[in-house]
């Protein structure tokens, strides 16, 4: 253990503080023992490790035992040292790309030597204990570095899953692609694709029996039957080469140019911290709330990657960090401590010099296949969603496109020079400040809260003892997913192990990333309206009659509780205009044809009020023609009573994403049983012929085409339902004498975004937020 570790951080230093020079020696310490959990948690980590180590090892281009070395060294070394004992540390796919590059420029040996001066690099980061800072860097940062590493490695190795060998650059690689479909290797491709289908297939095994055979890491299963197809067919492949542990290269001493060198070991510091500490606080996450769990030591984490960077350097091993999939796993197989990473280690170390044999039969192509697949995964769509939702999908794709064109190291520059761009016209002056009174800690935000401020939010939260009672002041306007999350996670650490409790307030204005889930509050602060409630989430309590929690005075029905709070808070705003509207009446603008769904708030998604729109809701917004068998002419009375007598100027129909009717549509037999529901959606039919018709235009959302058949049919059923409305003589006629208009409508609910249909076509165009201007779309 490196002298600048802190104290705290080792068991003699504690026993020294406790018992002074004068006390009784301490009570002689347990003979050390092996929890089964942590048994059995290492053997799982294991399994999915050595697929893995050997196949990045192979994306990189360095001797395989290479792989087994960092990973070996990783639980090991990192895992005795490191802060974090559930994080499991090894051969990353994230330092896959910066690796090559080394190796191709380099060579293998200054490549190793390059590695243990990162180690010592990240030693001095951990001795000056900025570990902290790295949490300011953006996730859309970190995410979009990790997808372009992604997509690179996948383009890579689709080479050799093609039966070639992969160049070093992306565009070469893209570029030679052609040739390479035109000359691969059916061997290599049979052996790749079982290995792809077995990887995705086995997590979804179905039953009860799947669900025993899931315990089996997918990696292992997908290379092992890959490998035992390819014996039994005997195909001709090449495959693993392990040569003599005498003729392992070791680091040799460097020989290139001080700049190059340097650039390189800081790119390997940079990527192996970050990728580290936010591995250490992901496993935070997964432990949190947890008894005997305490957050992660992450200065000392820097100390652990550093130390396994150097020694695994020495022996000619790739670069060492944390790596997610195998924390996560170690975490889920059930270990209590540090045991299970250092086990894992054990294992690798018996399997490199007892296995060597078994390892041999292994097909190149079927790792290949396992590592583009993890490259793939790196590009995760639900990142994507949520960078998107958090508005930073600029820094996300300049990040991305940085680190696949021009390197990782100019890719995460350009990110963060766009974070802090972006950063500047969202930040005003953020002020921190902690403070007691009459023993509860106030910790007071004023400004908008983003991912720079992380770092003093930090310390600040941390200044609240275990088990006090704090009170979280929001003074802003915004605050992005990184604080957010800094502020949940500390929330449940601090109520959940020291028993204290946690108040956040924040003006009415406060615009949140994301929901907070602690206190079950279904409501959500980021929207404009102001009229909604907390509810309970859960239904109501068991036996209780309707009648009876409906006349509870004290809100004890939901319906109750949201009439108590109209009545408290809305209707002293909306008494005088209602007033006015039950003298002179109603005078809506327009008809709103919409669904059903619960999840359409008209009133909402329109800016209107009371007087504003005359709405029809019904099963799939539909207009059954004049004539047509329903048993229900409430549709068409409605638009009678509009047209005729309210003499509205407009008439929407409004349709929706993932509508319940639409799918019903989609798959109701025709021949079934006659529900009402089935009925009712007969009125849909011709909604389903039209677009089942090729010779018609299709409906289609201005810049993407739809998601699935479920969309495609929601279009198509807004201008369908249209046609029917010209079809009523109140309608026909008022457009014939030009008092009348007809538009159509789309809201994807996913994406809160609504779209028009454009006048004389099938197109919806997305409206956008700064779009102030009349959005006239007549049909």
């Amino acid at each position: 253990m490196p002298a600048c570790v802190p104290a705290r951080a080792t068991e003699s230093s504690r026993t020294n503080r406790a018992h002074p020079p004068h006390s009784p020696p301490p009570a002689p310490r347990r003979r050390f023992r092996v929890h089964g959990a942590d048994l059995s948690a290492s053997l799982a980590v294991f399994l999915i490790a050595l697929p893995l180590s050997l196949g990045i090892a192979l994306a990189t281009g360095a001797p395989l035992q290479a792989g087994l070395v960092a990973a070996a060294v990783g639980g090991l070394v990192a895992g005795r040292l490191g802060g974090s004992p559930l994080q499991v540390s090894g051969p990353a796919a994230g330092l896959t790309v910066v690796t090559a590059e080394l190796i191709h420029r380099y060579g293998w040996r200054t490549t190793c030597a390059i590695t243990v001066l990162a180690g010592l690099a990240q030693l001095g980061l951990g001795c000056l204990r900025v570990a902290r800072t790295a949490l300011a860097v953006s996730p859309a940062i970190v995410h979009g570095m990790l997808a372009g590493i992604g997509a690179t490695i996948a383009v890579a190795q689709l080479h050799i899953v093609l039966g070639g060998t992969p160049q070093s650059a992306v565009l070469d690689n893209l570029h030679a692609l052609p040739a390479q479909l035109a000359q691969l290797h059916p061997a290599a491709l049979a052996t790749s694709a079982l290995t792809l289908a077995v990887l995705f297939a086995w997590p979804r095994l179905p039953g009860r029996a799947g669900r025993l055979l899931r315990r089996a890491p997918g990696a292992l299963v997908a290379v092992t039957a890959a490998t035992t197809a390819a014996a039994l067919a005997g195909l001709s492949l090449p495959k693993v080469e392990l040569p003599s542990w005498h003729s392992h290269a070791l680091a040799g001493l460097p020989e290139e140019p001080a700049f190059g060198l340097a650039t390189a070991v800081l790119t390997i510091t940079l990527v192996c911290s970050v990728q580290s500490l936010l591995g250490a606080v992901a496993v935070d996450k997964l432990v949190a709330g947890q008894p005997g769990m305490a957050r992660s030591n992450l200065d000392r984490e820097l100390l652990g990657q550093g130390s396994a960077n150097i020694v695994s350097g020495a022996l000619g091993g790739l670069p060492v960090a944390g790596v997610a999939v195998r924390s996560s796993a170690n975490v889920h197989a059930g270990a209590v401590s540090r045991n299970s990473t250092m086990l894992h280690g054990v294992w690798v170390v018996v399997a490199a010099l007892l296995m060597v044999p078994v390892l041999e039969l292994i097909p190149l192509a079927a790792l290949a296949a396992l590592v583009m697949a993890v490259g793939i995964q790196m590009v995760s769509l639900n990142h994507i969603r949520t960078i998107t939702r958090h508005r930073e999908v600029l820094v996300y794709a300049v990040t991305t496109l940085g680190v696949v064109l021009l390197g990782v190291l100019e890719g995460v520059a350009l990110g963060v020079a766009v974070a802090v761009t972006v950063a500047l016209h969202r930040l005003a002056r953020t002020r921190i400040t902690h403070d007691e009174k009459d023993g509860v800690h106030y910790v007071h935000v004023r400004g908008q809260l983003t991912f720079l401020a992380v770092p003093r939010l930090s310390r600040a939260l941390h200044l609240v003892p275990h088990g006090a009672e704090a009170v979280v002041e929001l003074d802003g306007s915004f605050m992005d997913h990184a604080a957010y999350e800094t502020l949940q996670d500390w929330q449940k650490t601090h109520t959940a192990q020291g028993g204290g409790s946690v108040e956040i307030s924040g003006r009415a204005g406060l615009r949140i990333a994301e929901p907070t889930e602690a206190t079950g509050c279904r409501c959500r602060p980021w929207t404009p309206w102001r009229n909604h409630h907390c509810e309970d989430p859960r239904p109501d309590p068991v036996g209780e009659q309707p009648e009876q929690a409906a006349d509870d005075g004290t809100g004890g029905h939901r319906l109750a509780r949201g009439i108590s709070t109209f009545q408290r808070n809305t209707a002293p705003l909306v008494r005088d205009e209602l007033a006015r509207l039950a003298r002179e009446g109603q005078r809506p603008s327009q008809l709103f044809l919409t669904c059903a769904d619960s999840r359409l708030v008209t009133s909402m998604i329109t800016s209107s009020g009371p007087g504003d729109l005359f709405v029809v809701r019904n099963v799939g917004n539909l207009v059954p023609l004049p004539g047509a068998e329903s048993g229900d002419d409430s549709v068409a009375a409605a638009i009678e009573y509009a047209v005729d007598v309210l003499a509205v100027r407009s008439i929407t129909v409004c349709g929706h994403s993932g509508c319940g009717a639409m799918q019903a549509l989609l798959n109701t037999d025709p021949g079934g049983a006659r529900t009402p529901l089935k009925r009712w959606l007969r009125h849909g039919r011709p909604s389903l012929e039209r677009m089942a018709d090729k010779e018609r235009p299709w409906a289609r959302l201005a810049g993407r085409a739809p998601a699935d058949a479920t969309e495609q049919l929601c279009l198509t059923n807004v201008v369908q339902q249209l046609e029917h409305l010209k079809a009523h003589e109140s309608v026909a006629r008022a457009l014939h004498e030009g008092r009348l208009e007809l538009h159509g409508m789309y809201f994807h609910v996913g994406e809160a975004q609504a779209y028009l249909l454009t006048g004389g076509s099938e197109l919806f165009r997305h409206v956008e937020a700064h779009d102030t201007k009349e959005q006239r779309s007549p049909v």
